[in-house]
C-alpha cells in the first residue's frame, strides 16, 4: 500500500438535502500502481470549477455517484514520475508531465468521465503521491523555455482549443469566405474563455470579454482583447424577482447591448462564448448575431436554459456544446503551445501551499479569485 497525505472529500450523508462540503486533512492508504501505471507526485494543480461542483455537491455527490466513501479530486496540473509503470510505456523517472484527465473515454476519443473527478477509482492531485495510468501522462516538451507552473492550467487550454475550433468550424459552414475582421468573438469570462479568445483574435476577429476588477480589465486590453467592464451593468444577470429587479436588469442589459452594437458595428456578436448560462441566458440570446454561433463548454451557473426554437431557427444560430478534447491530439496541442506562446501567463500571480488548498476553494466559491488560472502546489517543482 501507499501512505499518502491528502486533501479528502467525503460522501454525504443520506437521506438528507444535499449539504456543501469541506476537504478534510488526511492520511489514506492507496493501493500500489498496478502494471500500466506509474507512481507520481503531483506537483501545481490548478484549481477548476468541477472542484468547485464536487464540494458544493452540485448537480451530484460525486462521491456516493462513484460508490466511494473518500475521493481525491483534482484533474488538472502537474505532476513528476517517481517509478515508471512496469509493462506499459511510460515516461522514466523524474520526468514532468501534464495531467491528461481522460478516466473514461468514448471509442472516439473524447472523454465520458474525468479522471480525478467523476471517474470511478481515480485519485486526482490533491495528494502527495498517487498511481496513475501512464498513457495519462504527456511530458513538457524538452528544453522548453516556460516555467513549468506555465503548463499547470493545461485543462484549460486543451478544452478551448477543441471548443473554439469546432465553434468557428460551425460559423464558417454558414459565413463562407467572410472577413473575420468585421465580426466579433465575446465571452462572459474566466481561464477557458480567454484561451479561446485568444485564438479567436489570431484569427483575425474582433474579442471582447468581459472583466470585474481594474487588473483583468488591464490584462485583457495588454492582450489585444476589448474589456468589457461587468462593473458598467450591475444588473446585467436575470433572476425572477421583484419588477423592481427586473427593471435595473432591463437598464444594464440596453446599456450592454449598446456596448456589443459598438463593439461589433451594429452586428452583434458572431460567436458568444458562454460557459456561464443561467443568469445571463436571456442577455446571451439578444446579443447574438444572424449566423451567430453561442459556443459552450461549462455550465458554470445554470445547466438547464430555455430555447424558442422558432426564433433560434429564424435567425439562424447554431448551438455548440462540447466537453473536454480528444484524447489523440494532446500532443499537437501542447506542441503548439510551446511553438506560439498560447499559453497561461502566470508569472505574477500566488501559489497556494498545500496546507491553504482548502482556503482556495472558499475564495474560488466566493468568487474571490482574482487570477484566472488559479494554482495550488503539493509538492515542490
Amino acid at each position: 500500500m501507499i501512505s499518502t497525505d491528502a486533501w479528502v472529500l467525503r460522501a454525504g450523508p443520506v437521506g438528507t438535502a444535499q449539504q456543501e462540503a469541506t476537504l478534510t486533512r488526511e492520511t489514506l492508504s492507496l493501493r500500489e500502481p498496478a502494471d500500466h501505471e506509474a507512481l507520481v507526485e503531483p506537483l501545481t494543480g490548478s484549481w477548476e470549477a468541477n472542484m468547485d461542483h464536487a464540494l458544493a455537491r452540485s448537480p451530484v455527490d460525486i462521491c456516493r455517484q462513484r460508490g466511494e466513501s473518500a475521493v481525491i479530486i483534482g484533474n488538472s496540473g502537474l505532476v513528476r514520475v517517481l517509478r515508471p509503470a512496469r509493462s506499459a510505456p511510460s515516461p522514466p523517472q523524474g520526468t514532468v508531465c501534464m495531467l491528461l484527465p481522460f478516466g473514461v473515454r468514448d471509442p472516439h476519443g473524447y472523454v465520458v468521465r474525468v479522471h480525478g473527478y467523476d471517474a470511478p477509482g481515480s485519485y486526482g492531485l490533491l495528494a502527495r503521491r498517487i498511481p496513475l495510468s501512464a498513457e495519462l501522462l504527456l511530458p513538457l516538451p524538452t528544453d522548453t523555455p516556460f516555467p513549468p507552473e506555465r503548463w499547470a492550467p493545461a485543462l484549460r487550454y486543451f478544452t478551448a482549443w477543441d471548443n473554439w475550433h469546432v465553434a468557428h468550424r460551425c460559423w464558417r459552414a454558414q459565413m463562407g469566405d467572410d472577413d473575420p475582421a468585421g465580426h466579433l468573438v465575446f465571452g462572459w469570462g474566466g481561464g477557458v474563455a480567454l484561451a479561446a479568445l485568444e485564438l479567436a483574435r489570431r484569427a483575425g476577429f474582433r474579442t471582447a470579454m468581459t472583466a470585474g476588477t481594474d487588473a483583468r480589465v488591464a490584462l485583457l486590453r495588454a492582450r489585444g482583447i476589448s474589456p468589457v467592464d461587468r462593473r458598467d451593468y450591475p444588473h446585467l444577470a436575470y433572476h425572477a424577482a421583484s419588477d423592481r429587479d427586473r427593471d435595473g436588469q432591463r437598464e444594464s442589459e440596453h446599456a450592454f447591448l449598446e456596448k456589443i452594437a459598438q463593439l461589433s458595428d451594429g452586428r452583434g456578436v458572431s460567436i458568444l462564448l458562454d460557459n456561464i448560462g443561467g443568469p445571463l441566458h436571456e442577455v446571451t440570446m439578444r446579443a447574438l448575431a444572424r449566423q451567430g454561433v453561442i459556443t459552450t463548454c461549462g455550465w458554470k451557473a445554470g445547466m438547464n436554459l430555455p430555447v424558442v426554437r422558432a426564433t433560434e431557427c429564424q435567425s439562424r444560430h447554431l448551438h455548440v456544446h462540447t466537453h473536454g478534447w480528444r484524447f489523440e491530439e494532446s500532443p499537437a496541442i501542447r506542441d503548439y503551445q510551446e511553438r506560439t506562446g498560447w499559453i497561461a501567463d502566470v508569472a505574477h500571480q500566488h501559489i497556494h501551499d498545500f496546507d491553504d488548498v482548502p482556503q482556495l476553494a472558499r475564495e474560488y466559491a466566493q468568487g474571490r479569485v482574482d487570477d484566472y488560472y488559479p494554482l495550488y502546489q503539493v509538492n515542490p517543482l
